[in-house]
């Protein structure tokens, strides 16, 4: 039986506090970036509240879906983030409670805000969509409000181009206005001209009132039927003129029913309904143009009666065009190319109207089946960004609005570019659509189960040292000592025995260098069968080692800076790669791999010379410091 603990309480209180402020945030910046897109469209046409707010509510129903995962993920990254920078996560854990026991509240709650995903993009989505397309669109056909410019060609009234000089603010004056009137046709062209006017919008917002004073009227009485050269016009001057323009203002919801053919405002039902009539149509067309192209492309070519005879005589089955075509006259030769040519033009024109109607089929067939697997990937998205989120949130230990919002960011974008970049490719039919569909969860599910198991095993995936330190190894890079005084001595150097060590340390040095010639270029065929260690390097390491611990406890700072000069002894680089037999043979069978294994082996084999070298030359120095200062020679 589940029982809700106090620690369940407060994990979920915690992550819910956030949760709520950080997909209002997310929901407002997509509104936002939605908005943007379609500003053009709002602006400047005098819209009234109620449809604004309308336009509003929809765009957020519709991408409720989209903010849920991010707001997840930022929530989860804080959440977790404050436990470990408070010192919360760590408590729980030396309580011998496990990570993922933590974490299973919210993992609950996200699976509810999971299937509440799914129910709303499946049931709510769609209605809210088509709701908002269609609002969108009605917001398209409306007229701008009236608002001309000064100086500037208006030309967002239908059939009219108005230009104005000047605006007096404060009376609503037009001064020395010119007016172009195309809607009888450019032939049946009105130009006016007045000193000034006033422009006014009528009681039903159907008209614009126009009221024009001192000015002139031009008219092109040209018709389609004058053929003369002399257009005759009529002039007409006056000092007071009214005249109204047609220009409806209201707002007019349109019928939403053309929107009925978009995948995006349908349930799965509605959808899998929808493919299956897709498919139905397209192997009907298919099959329509397979029939075409068998009657047209393989008709039986049109012999001559006597080619027909000659062909029967000869009982020749199969024609060898080549001999046919190199027998013609040039006359012959010429007409059968220019009806190839003809035949193939009509052909290639006739396949290319044809893939028309099976392309956009298979495009509506494909955008079908992504909208489909859609509602599923947005709403496992929820659970994936949660197991992303919250390991790395107990992995870097910040909280806050600072790390947790610049990584949540990073990882929505690389989704978003996975998401859309994949659904695109399978949308074009260059990938399969369920796979460009899924590939982002794909990518997200094994990097969330990657983070959540190293976070539960409280493995370094974020500490710089071990890459470092890994790097180190990989290309042969080592650290040089840093010993120091010490400020507390427990036990000062025995010198007198510590002379003895660098003695056999020197020994046992020259005996290697003199035994091994470590910068001749070593034996490739020993270098791939050798997998055993090496015992004498290995041994002066571990005294060399000794040595500078024992002599660290020194209080002459010139012994410390001899000690710092000793390099640290690579053991195995020299000899082989790995320790087993075959994995070396197969190495050194692996050209060119192999000669560049061999030629780092030698690289390691030279720099251990000179590293013996170097101890050597120290032990001496340390000989005479402490035979000078720190034993009494007789």
């Amino acid at each position: 039986m589940l029982r809700i603990k106090k620690l369940d309480i407060f994990v979920l209180k915690s992550f819910l506090l956030l949760f709520c402020g950080t997909f209002f945030i997310c929901l407002f910046i997509f509104m936002m970036q939605f908005l943007w897109r379609y500003v053009d469209e709002l602006v400047g046409k005098g819209l009234e509240i109620s449809v604004l707010a309308q336009f509003f509510f929809y765009s957020g129903l519709t991408l409720i879906p989209m903010s849920l995962p991010l707001a997840i993920l930022l929530a989860a990254l804080m959440t977790f983030g404050n436990f470990g920078e408070r010192y919360e996560l760590l408590s729980m854990k030396a309580a011998g409670i496990p990570l993922l026991r933590i974490m299973r509240p919210i993992i609950l709650f996200c699976v509810f805000l999971g299937l509440m995903s799914f129910y709303f993009q499946n049931v709510i989505g769609p209605k809210a969509q088509k709701q908002l397309w269609t609002l969108l669109v009605s917001m398209k056909q409306k007229s701008p409000e009236v608002d001309i410019p000064e100086g500037v060609f208006y030309t967002d009234i239908e059939g009219y181009n108005i230009y104005v000089k000047h605006k007096d603010r404060e009376t609503g004056l037009l001064k020395d206005i010119l007016i172009y009137n195309f809607s009888d046709g450019f032939d049946n062209a009105h130009i006016i001209w007045a000193e000034e006017g006033k422009l006014d919008l009528t009681a039903d917002k159907q008209h614009l009132f126009l009221h024009l004073y001192n000015g002139e009227q031009f008219e092109n009485l040209k018709s389609q039927s004058v053929l003369s050269n002399s257009v005759p016009y009529r002039r007409e001057t006056f000092k007071e003129k009214h005249t109204l323009i047609e220009f409806n203002t209201e707002f007019n919801m349109v019928d939403g029913s053309f929107l009925d053919r978009r995948s995006d405002i349908k349930n799965m039902r509605e959808i899998s309904l929808a493919i299956d009539s897709l498919n139905n149509f397209a192997d009907s067309v298919g099959r329509s143009i397979y029939k075409d192209v068998m009657k047209t492309t393989f008709k039986a070519p049109i012999l001559s009666r006597q080619d027909s005879i000659r062909l029967q005589e000869k009982r020749i089955t199969v024609i060898n065009t080549d001999s046919v075509y190199n027998s013609m006259t040039s006359a012959e030769k010429l007409k059968v190319l220019n009806n190839a040519n003809s035949r193939t033009s009509s052909l290639s024109s006739d396949w290319s109207m044809k893939s028309y109607l099976t392309k956009d089929t298979d495009r509506d067939i494909r955008t079908h089946r992504s909208d489909w697997h859609k509602k599923i990937t947005l709403s496992l998205a929820c659970l994936c960004f949660f197991f992303i989120g919250a390991p790395l949130g107990a992995i870097i230990r910040k909280g806050g609005l600072g790390m947790p919002v610049v990584l949540s960011v990073l990882i929505f974008v690389i989704y978003y570019i996975i998401d859309s970049g994949a659904t695109r490719v399978g949308k074009s039919g260059e990938m399969n659509i369920v796979l460009g569909t899924w590939m982002s969860t794909l990518v997200l599910a094994p990097l969330g189960g990657f983070l959540t198991y190293k976070s539960n095993k409280d493995s370094v995936v974020f500490n710089i040292d071990v890459y470092i330190g890994f790097f180190r190894k990989l290309f042969g890079i080592r650290s040089s000592r840093h010993l120091f005084k010490k400020e507390v001595i427990i036990e000062n150097p025995d010198y007198a025995q510590d002379m003895h060590i660098l003695g056999d340390i020197t020994a046992g040095c020259e005996a290697y260098l003199q035994i091994h010639r470590l910068n001749k270029m070593p034996n490739y065929f020993k270098i791939f069968t050798n997998h055993t260690h090496d015992n004498a390097i290995a041994e002066i390491s571990e005294q060399l080692e000794s040595l500078i611990e024992e002599l660290s406890n020194t209080k002459d700072p010139i012994l410390i800076n001899y000690l710092n000069n000793y390099p640290f002894l690579s053991v195995k680089a020299h000899k082989s790669v790995s320790d087993n037999l075959y994995l070396n043979i197969l190495l050194g069978l692996a050209v060119p791999a192999g000669i560049l294994i061999y030629l780092n082996i030698w690289r390691y084999r030279r720099r251990l010379g000179k590293d013996l070298k170097t101890i050597i030359q120290t032990n001496k120095n340390i000989q005479q410091e402490i035979t000078k200062q720190h034993l009494d020679i007789q």
